[in-house]
């Protein structure tokens, strides 16, 4: 039987990751819901939509019936835990709203959560964490999605699963929480002022313990996730399986960019790389780059988050590994391979 799947957010890192991976399973249809179409993703039907718009939501979805999975990739940023909570709760009510009456064929929605579940975005907090941590201090809009599906999936056939990385990296422009895009855009342009390439946060950051999750093993998990009843109405934490010290893999990472590097220096991405759009656009037209404009090639915000977290980072994974998935892949490869491809789609300059 052919599965039927909705992938919200399917120009985002997590979202396109999972879109290209499930496309490519047999008898599987997947539909890519985004507020942009293009670029498009082979094998998936993209749909326009504004999620914040239940009409909107309804008539775009009008002609999609028996859905069998949802993964839900959609987020919108907003300044306050409560905003942000009282959004990202609402676009998934009005997805849900429309999927339940259409299809009484949903099996199975998987959603994403993360560090923040567990404090991250606080300060220290216990490690390695685990799925089963006691929650912290609402609003948080982790808990309130999954509070909204276990009330709505009652008396229902349905299952969920929420998976939880850390510092999603993968293939994806105008994501405003892609960590391989900070880094490859910031080596570039280090590279091209004729400085070494130098970590850019605090010393304690730099010999913190730390993981961030690949979009392709995040996109695995969610295949899994849909196909396995071990996975039903669990939570799981999702990375790349080992761990790192920023001090040990920047010097890896400037070699990557065939950089020198030198000793950190606090510099705050968010105000030294914003006046940095003019030299961008004459890399663009020295290396023959994609045309992407500056403000959406990466999250200085973003990059001063991570790079600022001077404790350790790091979750158990084997509740996932117990419960039957196994897929992991070495950090180090992972940015070798991300940076090359990076290239070969001229969104970074070519090694020289």
């Amino acid at each position: 039987m052919q599965r039927k799947i909705i992938v919200t957010g399917s120009h985002g890192v997590i979202g396109r990751a999972a879109a290209i991976r499930l496309a490519g399973q047999p008898d599987t249809k997947v539909y890519g819901l985004a507020r942009r179409t293009e670029p498009a993703i082979e094998g998936v039907e993209a749909v326009s939509v504004d999620l914040t718009r239940p009409e909107q939501v309804r008539e775009a979805l009008s002609g999609i019936r028996d859905v069998s999975h949802i993964v839900f990739g959609a987020y919108i940023e907003k300044p306050t835990a409560a905003e942000k909570s009282e959004l990202n709760v609402a676009i998934l009510r009005n997805l849900l709203d429309v999927v339940e009456e259409s299809s009484p064929t949903l099996q199975h929605i998987t959603f994403y959560q993360g560090g923040k579940a567990y404090g991250a975005d606080l300060g220290p907090f216990k490690t390695p964490a685990r799925e089963d941590d006691p929650r912290l201090m609402p609003p948080n809009f982790y808990y309130d999605q999954e509070d909204l599906l276990r009330e709505r999936q009652k008396g229902k056939d349905w299952t969920f699963t929420a998976l939880r990385p850390e510092a999603v990296c993968g293939f994806a422009v105008g994501n405003p929480m892609n960590l391989s895009m900070v880094i490859a855009v910031y080596a570039a342009i280090s590279k091209e002022i004729g400085i070494p390439l130098r970590f850019p946060g605090t010393e304690a950051a730099y010999r913190a313990l730390y993981q961030v999750s690949s979009a392709d093993i995040l996109a695995e998990a969610a295949d899994w996730a849909g196909r396995t009843p071990a996975a039903s109405n669990e939570i799981f934490n999702i990375t790349n399986g080992d761990y790192f010290r920023w001090q040990h893999i920047w010097p890896k990472i400037a070699r990557m960019f065939g950089m020198d590097w030198a000793d950190p220096v606090p510099t705050p991405l968010a105000t030294y790389m914003t006046d940095k759009g003019p030299l961008w656009d004459g890399m663009v037209a020295k290396y023959g780059l994609q045309p992407i404009a500056y403000d959406r090639i990466a999250s200085w915000q973003f990059g001063d988050f991570i790079f600022n977290s001077g404790f350790d980072n790091i979750s158990s994974t084997i509740k996932a590994r117990q419960a039957g998935f196994h897929a992991c892949i070495d950090t180090e490869y992972m940015f070798e391979g991300l940076f090359r491809r990076l290239r070969e789609d001229r969104i970074i300059p070519p090694l020289s």
